[in-house]
């Protein structure tokens, strides 16, 4: 086989060959355009040659500009305060049918359980595998493991929700704007509980907009009719299902909330 010469020099003066095994070199190291220090307009002299047929039409924007201020979504409607119940008893089946509390479409739960309980469960919204009542579904067993440690069953406890309905991915904060959070806060006026145990702190206080940096402290005790009523915030109960060391790190906290095991 003819070896091609490293350079061209005098006494190799094939000069053709060195060049196009240093091209062939190049290009199958990726290198497929020569490249100099000084810029070339490549479409200069095209441009130079094309006729000039006048201002070109403007691009059409890629997406639609942002809307103005003045066209936001608007805040959904405040809930008449007037309209609200004033019973437990009246309050089930208000909950189930008025439209602004939650999106259409969606399937509603009532609250279970009696007024003045010992404890009350309040979870953020329905699970979504809940099929004929409030936590039916794997999160309710879960519950109800963690009531029968607590010496509780669900005929004692009374559970609530702070919207009616599974809504995946809900705006806790529009929610507020529309006045659910004063609606909770009546929920729990009228259940009367001596104690609260919040599963899902976050959207909650969200709801009721205390400053998220603060949460936690926020619902150590809620206000009711000038009482405070003691309250345990903690994590949501699909957050316990995936995570299982949090059921550990929530009975610690009962515990420390309640200096006992059971009541």
């Amino acid at each position: 086989m003819h070896r091609l010469p490293d350079t061209a020099t005098p006494q190799a003066t094939d000069w053709s060959a060195a060049v196009t095994a240093a091209l062939d070199w190049w290009r199958d190291a990726g290198i497929d355009h020569a490249f100099v220090d000084e810029p070339v307009d490549w479409l200069a002299a095209h441009s130079a040659s094309a006729p000039d047929t006048g201002p070109s039409a403007a691009m059409p924007p890629r997406r639609e500009p942002a809307r103005a201020a003045s066209e936001s979504p608007a805040a959904p409607p405040q809930l008449d305060r007037t309209a609200w119940p004033q019973t437990l008893e009246a309050f089930a089946p208000w909950w189930l049918a008025q439209a602004s509390l939650a999106p259409a479409g969606l399937r509603r739960f009532a609250p279970q359980g009696p007024a003045s309980a010992a404890l009350m469960v309040l979870v953020p919204m329905p699970s979504v595998d809940d099929k004929e009542n409030i936590l039916d579904g794997r999160a309710g067993r879960l519950l109800d493991a963690l009531l029968a440690a607590v010496g509780q069953s669900r005929a004692q406890t009374y559970i609530a929700s702070a919207l009616p309905a599974h809504v995946p991915m809900p705006d806790w904060a529009q929610f507020h704007q529309a006045g659910l959070g004063e609606v909770l806060m009546h929920h729990i006026t009228l259940a009367a509980p001596r104690r609260l145990l919040i599963l899902g702190n976050s959207g909650i206080s969200a709801l009721l907009g205390h400053d998220p940096t603060n949460k936690a402290q926020s619902l150590r005790a809620i206000n009711q009719d000038g009482s405070p009523l003691a309250a345990l915030p903690s994590w949501d109960l699909e957050a316990m299902l995936a995570r299982p060391a949090l059921k550990e790190r929530l009975w610690s906290r009962w515990l420390e909330w309640t200096g006992t095991e059971t009541f």
